[in-house]
């Protein structure tokens, strides 16, 4: 008997499209997509018609076989399945130009690789708190920004601009040119954060708990900083790390 914990969660109807027909219409339509499941062996002229439509886009196309498709649905998806976001994508460079010429001094969040839903969620919660202008995800590998998201975030999402970008090291490497301070918080440093200098415009990367930051984009970073662990847990909730280092911002902005 399989667990009610290891099996996969259905989203509600209202959080997916299925069947070949309908996901087209709604990428034709400017529907916001999270991420769109494909049968592996899709070979339709409608699939081909699908892929065409998705190419210059953000959204990730994963590619399973038929019995993922059917653990979200009994119904005839055809082999196809979109999940809708609940929020609209921005683009960090239509941000960071916007706040230089507002006057104020950019602070974003960078998550590399972070999956689980309820740390994005409550780390979303402590950006709007703390007065972060933006986080930026990763277009694959990252979580899904979905209403688990939105509910665990209090609603934080719906204010604060979420950023997708298909290549992570190419995006730090912006943040770099136009200005930012990138920090990396991470184990591969002595250097506490409190030595560091958060005062200026700043991109704080995060990586997940299991694999830190990928390494290609740990190279992207001026700053590498750690928090102090002095128990027997090596490591903290990428959540709390988060709440951590945010609020040593505010605190240093005063």
């Amino acid at each position: 008997m399989i667990r009610d914990s290891y099996k996969t969660r259905r989203p509600k109807e209202s959080e997916m499209i299925f069947g070949l027909h309908a996901v087209i219409e709604a990428i034709d339509a400017g529907k916001t997509i999270d991420k769109i499941l494909l049968r592996r062996d899709m070979s339709s002229q409608l699939g081909r018609e699908l892929l065409t439509r998705l190419q210059g886009t953000t959204t990730p196309v994963q590619k399973v076989p038929v019995e993922k498709l059917n653990q979200y649905t009994d119904k005839n998806h055809q082999g196809v399945i979109a999940f809708l976001s609940p929020v609209e994508f921005y683009r960090v460079e239509d941000i960071v130009p916007m706040l230089y010429e507002e006057g104020q001094t950019p602070f974003i969040v960078v998550l590399d690789g972070v999956t689980d839903v309820r740390n994005f969620g409550a780390i979303a919660r402590t950006c709007a708190c703390a007065g972060v202008h933006a986080i930026i995800i990763g277009t694959h590998g990252s979580v899904a920004v979905n209403g688990d998201a939105m509910k665990t975030s209090a609603g934080a999402l719906h204010t604060l601009p979420v950023c997708k970008t298909d290549n992570l090291a190419a995006t730090l490497r912006y943040l770099k040119e136009s200005g930012l301070s990138v920090v990396a918080v991470t184990e591969h440093t002595d250097r506490l954060y409190t030595k560091a200098d958060l005062t200026q415009p700043l991109a704080l990367v995060m990586g997940s708990e299991e694999k830190g930051i990928f390494p290609a984009n740990l190279e992207q970073c001026n700053e590498r900083v750690c928090i102090p662990m002095t128990g027997v847990i090596e490591s903290l909730n990428v959540s709390v790390a988060a709440g951590v280092l945010i609020y040593e911002v505010v605190r240093q902005r005063g």
